[in-house]
């Protein structure tokens, strides 16, 4: 589905992404794990093209990203880290908004909106203004935003900071549910055990190389994930 091909992207001096090499399966969750500076944000901005490699290369579906830009876009949906809704829509006219920059026809508009806000629980609220919603309740809504345009792919950058441990569950069972619908899911995260619950396979960047890949029932043998996470990581 995906390949990262001695991907390199230097800012200055430093090398944030060193050479890394890998592919993610059609309809698996991959992990990217790193503590901060490692290089996870870096390799996500350039799968969504916000930044451009210094060097190596990038496919989806055996495309190269260079001259495919509105191809690849079309297959991706970015669940960013940090909350980005207009605070002046509510919550309906935020799908709106975001379905009418796809493109979407009207009445695929309409039937869309209402069947994403059905599945996070979220058409009670669908008049209400992006202040009155809970943590939760943004964080889910940011999913199916991501949704509209039935992308293959979709890029969860670290979506459940900041959530209490009940709400995060809800958002691993959305994530499952996702999955099982054939979606592709790339996952950033801090929480160890959000990786070793959701992920098929995980990468582990250290100084902005790949230090690990592997399945997480591989790399917790032994030992859980997390004291694997410290031992190349340190």
């Amino acid at each position: 589905m995906i390949e990262l091909k001695n991907l390199v992207k230097t800012f200055g001096n430093k090398r944030a992404v060193d050479g890394i090499s890998f592919t993610i399966n059609r309809g698996e969750v991959f992990g990217l794990l790193g503590k901060n500076g490692a290089g996870k944000t870096t390799t996500i901005k350039m799968l969504t093209m916000q930044l451009e490699p210094t060097s190596g290369e990038i496919f989806f579906e055996g495309h190269p990203v260079r001259g495919n830009e509105i191809f690849v876009k079309s297959l991706l949906g970015l669940v960013p880290q940090h909350l980005n809704f207009d605070l002046d829509l509510t919550v309906e006219e935020n799908m709106e908004l975001h379905a009418r920059l796809h493109h979407l026809p009207k009445d695929e508009r309409r039937k869309r909106i209402d069947e994403l806000l059905n599945f996070v629980e979220l058409s009670k609220v669908r008049a209400a203004s992006i202040r009155e919603l809970s943590g939760g309740m943004k964080r889910r809504l940011l999913i199916v935003r991501a949704l509209i345009h039935h992308p293959k792919i979709l890029l969860l950058d670290e979506p459940t900071v900041a959530l209490d441990p009940q709400v995060r569950r809800k958002i691993w069972e959305l994530i499952t549910e996702l999955k099982a619908q054939g979606i592709t899911i790339i996952l950033t995260t801090h929480y160890i055990e959000e990786a070793e619950f959701l992920c098929d396979r995980v990468a582990i960047l250290n100084c902005g190389k790949l230090v690990a890949l592997d399945t997480t029932e591989n790399l917790c043998a032994g030992c859980s994930l997390e004291e694997k996470f410290i031992e190349l990581t340190k």
